[in-house]
């Protein structure tokens, strides 16, 4: 991979670009913890080709929230359930505004007729 290839994916929140230990770091975790993630299948993190754990921003936001509920005395499977449940919600309404929006541009729609 090229430096410039690399520079492009500094704002690519998909890209794997932290290990584990310097994830744990930020999250102020244990790598434990993000194995235990990856174990309740919250996050999968990409292997390096060595077979090292690599995450994404993405993904470290995902485990912030799951030791944020962690941190309130959720236990961790009911924590990465909730987010999973959080996730889906958040779809589910993004798709819903995407089809009002949709609605509205297209104007009402007559009932069809009998023939």
């Amino acid at each position: 991979m090229t430096a410039e290839h690399s520079y492009g994916r500094l704002d690519d929140d998909d890209y794997p670009a932290y290990t584990m230990g310097r994830a744990a770091e930020m999250l102020g975790t244990t790598p434990a913890f993000l194995r235990a993630l990856g174990e309740h299948r919250l996050i999968t993190p990409l292997r390096s080709e060595g077979g090292h754990r690599r995450y994404s921003r993405y993904q470290l936001r995902i485990a912030a929230r799951a030791r944020e509920l962690v941190d309130q005395g959720t236990a961790l499977e009911a924590a990465c359930r909730i987010i999973v449940l959080e996730d889906q919600l958040e779809e589910a309404q993004r798709l819903n505004e995407q089809y009002r929006r949709a609605a509205e541009t297209a104007g009402p729609v007559e009932p069809p007729t009998a023939a």
